[in-house]
């Protein structure tokens, strides 16, 4: 995998482009109004949408009928030398539809232990916890 960076501004402004073609705006929060997301805020991203696609993957196969889906992925951050890398990440995953509950913690389950890449390499220094809001009513 391979991705590349072309500054664009005398800034932090960065398009970030990958294998698909589609451009990332990457900057500096300092410099505001912002034009990009922060690499923090792309990390947060990561860890929702790698989750998000296997959650929905999983519970397609399942035949489970998903009418929204949304997440909130939260990140809380400490001191190390000059940076502040993630303690913790917590995601919520609020679904709606006719989705057995079941089924809703299952793929979550399999999504954050076994199949989404970006939570597993994160595993070793950063807790990911995650909770399920299903229908309104909070499932763990």
């Amino acid at each position: 995998m391979k991705v590349s960076l072309n500054r664009v501004n005398s800034n932090y402004l960065f398009e970030a482009k990958g294998a698909s073609g589609v451009l990332v705006l990457i900057d500096n929060k300092t410099d505001e109004p912002s034009k990009g997301a922060s690499p923090m805020e792309l990390l947060l991203m990561g860890v929702g949408g790698c989750s998000a696609i296997d959650v929905v993957s999983i519970l397609q196969k399942q035949r489970q009928e998903i009418t929204s889906y949304k997440m909130e992925v939260v990140g809380k951050r400490k001191e190390v030398r000059d940076a502040k890398p993630f303690e913790a990440i917590h995601v919520t995953l609020y679904l709606e539809g006719k989705i057995d509950e079941a089924k809703a913690i299952r793929a979550a389950q399999l999504s954050f232990e076994k199949y989404c890449s970006v939570s597993i390499t994160l595993e070793a220094s950063v807790k990911i916890t995650y909770s399920i809001i299903l229908n309104g009513e909070k499932l763990n």
